[in-house]
């Protein structure tokens, strides 16, 4: 029964057009060195990690339907330094955000509250400061101010928040 994998479903939604996905991995997940599995949103992707000194496992909550969740265990290895940061922001409609910053070269992510989900964003190109995507939205910091955006919505709406850094804990 030891060496048995253990097993992930993801469940179908409703905007789903696939089918339900079966993953089996072995409890064991050193054997899956030189390689890092990372699953997000039920896709499941094999992510080469070469030269890989370090290594960091960041727990987030992945909404499977309106009613459950599950959580989710990310395994990234880098070959430089990993950082992780927790910046709280006060933002114009009176909300406190606090969002999560993980560098772990050459994945830089930002875990953003969205609606009461805690999202996973990952960086793109950006002319100055740092800007995440995540699905249609959009999380954008520069010198201590950051915007939510929907980028489903007009080139010139308004973002959905505005925010200014409050402070920063390790």
């Amino acid at each position: 029964m030891a060496d048995r994998p253990a097993e992930i479903v993801s469940p179908r939604k409703r905007h789903d057009y696939g089918r339900a996905m079966t993953a089996l991995l072995p409890k064991d997940t050193s054997m899956l060195s030189p390689k890092a599995l990372i699953a997000v949103g039920f896709s499941l992707l094999a992510v080469p990690a070469a030269l890989a000194q370090a290594d960091v496992t960041t727990l987030a909550t992945v909404p499977t339907t309106p009613a459950a969740s599950a959580a989710l265990t990310l395994t990234l290895e880098s070959a430089s330094n990993i950082e992780r940061r927790t910046v709280s922001y006060l933002c114009n409609d009176e909300s406190a955000l606090s969002v999560q910053y993980i560098n772990a070269a050459p994945n830089f992510l930002a875990i953003v509250p969205v609606e009461g989900q805690n999202l996973v964003f990952a960086t793109t190109l950006s002319a100055s400061g740092a800007r995440y995507v995540s699905g249609p939205y959009e999380w954008w910091s520069h010198q201590g101010e950051a915007t939510l955006r929907d980028l489903m919505q007009d080139e010139d709406a308004v973002p959905l928040v505005t925010c200014t850094e409050a402070s920063n804990t390790p």
